[in-house]
C-alpha cells in the first residue's frame, strides 16, 4: 500500500481537487491531505485576533472564510444531496470556529480552530469521491496521530491505533488529515507547518508503505530555487541524506522531518506536480550515483551570534557552557565556527534572543547580526574528493561571507552571508556549478 500526500495548492480550487480525485482513483493507498491553500493562513490570523479579544474582526474574516467554502462546494459537487451534506459540513465547522469568539481563548483553543482546515478538505474530498462512485474510508487522524510529552510522534500509538482504524473499514483507498494529531493528554494539536509530508511519513513508516508521494505544484526538487533562478532543473535522484540537508536548509516542497521515518524503514519517497503528474518528479531513496553537486538552497531568517573569550584558550568544557544555555532555552543551533577565542553559531529561531544573550555575555564579549541567510550546497563531498571548494568559493567571489561550515557532513557545504546577497549568490553558484548561463 502507498501513502499519498497532497498539498494545499494541489487542492485549491474544485477543479484541483477533483484532478487529485483522477489521481488516487485506482490506487491501494492511504491518501493525506492538507488544508486547501490559504486556510491555515486565515485560521492563524483569526487566531492572533481572539487572542487580542478582536472578536468583532475575528467574525468578519470567519464569515468571508465560510463564504469562499460556500463557493467551492458549487463548483465540486453537482448532486444535489451530497452538495447539502457538504453545506452541513461547513456550517458545522464554523459554527465551532465561531464559538471561540464568546470565551477565553488559550493555546488550546488556537490549535483546534488550526485543525478545522484539515477536517473541512478530507470531509469534501470524501463527499466528491462519493459522488463519483469511488470507494473510500474516511479515517480520522486524531483517532490514530499523537504526540508524547516531548512533543514527538508516538509512533508505537501510531502502529496500533492506525491499525484498529483500518479494520473498521475494507477498502483500498483511505483518506486521511495531514498535520493535526492529538497531545500526549488528548487535546487537539499538530505537527507544526508542513506537519502534513510527516504525517504521510510517520504514517508509511507504520505501515510499511510500499512507497511515499509527495505532490505539490512543483515538478520535483530542483537543483536551485526556481523562484529566483532561472534555469533550474528537477533533479531525478536524491539520497536521504542530500534531500534532509536540502529540506532544512530551504527546499520549501518537502518537511525535512518527513525523511527520516522513511529513511528508517527504506522507503523510497516520490516528489510529484499535481499540475503536470507526467512529469517523473524526484526520487528519493538510499543512495544514489556519485555526483559533485546536487543543488543549492538557502535558509532565511538567520542570526548569528559570536563569543569572544580568552577564557576559551586551552580550556575544555568552554563549548559544553555555551550548547548548556541553548539547550535550556530549547533553541537549535544551525551552523558553528570556532577559533582558539571565539566560537560562532547561527539559530533560526531568536523567541529567546534576549534571555540567550544575557546568559552569555558571562563567558566573553558577545554580538549580534541579523538579517543573515545560509546558503547551502549540497552533492558529495568526501575528504579525497578535490576541488569542490575552490568552484564554490571562486563563484562567491563577490559575495561578502559571514561563516564556512565544511566538513561537518559530507553531503553539504553551509555558507552564512547577509540575505540582502542572497539572490546574487544563488545565481553565481548557478552559473559556477551547473553551467546554466
Amino acid at each position: 500500500m502507498k501513502v499519498i500526500k497532497f498539498g494545499g495548492t494541489s487542492l485549491a480550487t474544485p477543479e484541483r481537487m477533483k484532478q487529485v480525485a483522477e489521481i488516487v482513483a485506482k490506487e491501494n493507498a492511504i491518501v493525506v491531505l492538507s488544508a486547501i491553500s490559504g486556510t491555515t493562513n486565515t485560521l492563524t490570523e483569526i487566531a492572533q485576533l481572539l487572542y487580542k479579544k478582536e472578536h468583532t474582526e475575528a467574525k468578519v474574516i470567519i464569515q468571508d472564510l465560510k463564504v469562499q467554502y460556500l463557493a467551492y462546494i458549487k463548483g465540486l459537487l453537482a448532486n444535489k444531496d451530497q452538495y447539502s451534506k457538504a453545506e452541513e459540513i461547513i456550517k458545522h465547522h464554523f459554527s465551532h470556529i465561531n464559538s471561540f469568539t464568546q470565551d477565553l481563548f488559550t493555546i488550546h483553543e488556537e490549535k483546534t480552530i488550526l485543525a478545522q482546515g484539515e477536517l473541512l478538505s478530507t470531509a469534501l474530498f470524501q463527499l466528491y469521491l462519493e459522488e463519483v462512485s469511488i470507494h473510500s474510508c474516511l479515517l480520522p487522524a486524531l483517532e490514530f496521530m499523537r504526540i508524547d510529552k516531548d512533543l514527538e510522534p508516538d509512533t508505537y500509538y501510531i502502529k496500533h491505533n492506525l491499525e484498529r482504524e483500518l479494520k473498521f473499514c475494507k477498502a483500498s483507498l483511505y483518506i486521511t488529515q495531514g498535520y493535526i494529531c492529538r497531545s500526549v493528554f488528548g487535546e487537539i494539536d499538530n505537527l507544526k507547518r508542513g506537519g502534513s509530508d510527516y504525517t504521510a511519513a510517520l504514517i508509511g513508516e507504520a505501515i510499511q508503505a510500499s512507497e511515499i508521494e509527495i505532490w505539490t505544484d512543483i515538478d520535483g526538487m530542483h537543483n536551485n530555487d526556481p523562484r529566483i533562478v532561472d534555469n533550474t532543473y528537477s533533479i531525478e535522484h536524491l539520497s536521504y541524506n542530500e534531500a534532509a540537508e536540502l529540506a532544512y536548509f530551504g527546499a520549501k516542497i518537502l518537511h525535512p522531518a518527513s525523511i527520516y521515518p522513511a529513511k528508517l524503514s527504506g522507503i523510497p519517497i516520490f516528489l510529484k506536480n499535481t499540475m503536470q503528474p507526467e512529469q517523473k518528479g524526484t526520487k528519493i531513496e538510499q543512495t544514489v550515483g556519485e555526483r559533485e553537486f546536487t543543488a543549492v538552497a538557502a535558509k532565511d531568517g538567520i542570526t548569528a551570534i559570536k563569543i569572544i573569550s580568552g577564557r576559551m584558550l586551552l580550556a575544555y568544557g568552554f563549548l559544553r557552557k555555551i550548547f548548556d544555555i541553548f539547550e535550556r532555552y530549547k533553541t537549535p543551533i544551525d551552523v558553528i565556527t570556532t577559533s582558539e577565542v571565539a566560537v560562532s553559531l547561527t539559530i533560526d529561531d531568536n523567541s529567546n534572543l534576549e534571555a540567550i544573550y544575557e546568559e552569555l555575555k558571562s563567558l566573553g564579549e558577545v554580538s549580534i547580526q541579523k538579517e543573515l541567510s545560509i546558503v547551502c550546497v549540497v552533492g558529495n563531498f568526501s575528504h579525497e574528493s578535490k576541488g569542490a571548494g575552490g568552484k564554490i568559493f571562486d563563484s562567491l567571489e563577490h559575495i561578502p561571507i559571514r561563516m564556512v561550515s565544511y566538513g561537518g557532513s559530507q553531503h553539504n557545504v553551509s555558507i552564512v552571508i547577509e540575505t540582502k546577497y542572497k539572490k546574487e549568490a544563488l545565481v553565481a553558484l548557478n552559473n559556477g556549478l551547473f553551467n546554466q548561463k
